[in-house]
């Protein structure tokens, strides 16, 4: 199985407007255009019968107390966790792409409708991050992109990964998370494939 994109080189920083956050010079970051990416799939396994997007940052940090702290950095060696951008499932088995756009125009302050172009989508981790803020605070459906700590003194990693399934739906109740989809398609992956990128608002590591 293969996984492509327009949007980003394989490995390669990820370019702001697909970002929830960017960087202004001498200012703070501000939100972005927040595009999900382009994908599109191919050598898909015989039998699939739906697809699944997940797209994660490994690098989250585990502790809050330096985030965005004036005159602080979140050190590198503070363990790290998983934070969820985008969970799409039940994807028809004849799909093979996805435009830029599609599920993400912008930043939508207390989060997107869970109505999506096709599949299901699920709350990504968004939703914890704001919650108490009375701004930005609700249910954070779909796809939203980076916006690492901009004093983390590591560059966060993003990893879009595809699974084909054996299944025509995930059995996942309205509002599923990042760990209930995992373990929703257990067992029931004939194959995947993955494209990271990476991307810091930290001006140090420019």
């Amino acid at each position: 199985m293969k996984l492509k994109t327009t949007s980003f080189e394989d490995g390669q920083s990820l370019d702001s407007k697909f970002s929830f956050c960017k960087k202004v010079v001498g200012e703070s970051p501000t939100f972005s255009e927040n595009l999900n990416p382009d994908l599109t799939w191919s050598d898909v396994p015989k039998h699939t019968k739906s697809f699944v997007i997940i797209c994660h940052d490994e690098t989250c940090p585990t502790e809050p107390d330096d985030v965005n702290q004036a005159g602080r950095e979140v050190p590198e060696e503070l363990p790290r966790a998983d934070f969820f951008h985008w969970l799409l499932t039940d994807i028809p088995a004849d799909r093979r792409e996805i435009a830029s756009g599609d599920f993400s125009q912008g930043v939508t302050s207390r989060g997107k409708s869970k109505h999506v172009p096709f599949g299901r989508t699920g709350r990504n981790d968004y939703t914890g991050w704001f919650n108490g803020d009375e701004a930005m605070e609700g249910d954070y459906f779909g796809y939203d992109g980076p916006c690492p700590p901009w004093n983390d003194s590591l560059v966060h990693t993003y990893h879009f990964t595809i699974f084909a399934l054996d299944i025509n739906r995930c059995d996942l109740p309205e509002g599923f998370q990042g760990n209930d989809l995992r373990s929703a398609i257990e067992g029931h992956i004939l194959e995947s494939a993955s494209l990271s990128c990476t991307y810091t608002l930290n001006p140090r590591l420019d």
